[in-house]
């Protein structure tokens, strides 16, 4: 974790570094937690993908937002999908759902985790 409530993190510096990063990874992905821990209410994370690179539908928590800061994803979940780019935010819908990338892309992921 590289925050914490009295910490800044340079969104600008973080999106480079991890598309490096997902550039050196087989799964062609990084992230890192700005904020909040693995017990914390709420996490906020940083996420790499590079071109096609995918997370694979996995379940929904109770509350969260996807921010897309730079690129294009496509967000499925029940039979049907969101194109989001550049400047988007969504809630993520409560269900199984999968992100992909549909060029090289940096997001924030915002959750509220069940207390």
């Amino acid at each position: 974790m590289t925050g914490s409530p009295l910490t800044h993190t340079n969104l600008t510096d973080l999106e480079e570094r991890l598309l490096d990063k997902a550039r050196e990874s087989s799964s062609r992905r990084a992230a890192e937690t700005l904020y909040g821990g693995r017990d914390a209410v709420l996490r906020q994370t940083a996420m790499a993908l590079l071109d096609e690179a995918e997370l694979p539908e996995h379940d929904s928590p109770p509350e969260a937002t996807l921010q897309v800061l730079s690129g294009h994803l496509r967000l499925t979940g029940q039979g049907r999908s969101w194109e989001l780019s550049a400047g988007d935010i969504m809630p993520i819908p409560p269900e199984r759902h999968s992100v992909l990338a549909r060029e090289d892309s940096f997001f924030l992921l915002t959750v509220r985790r069940s207390v």
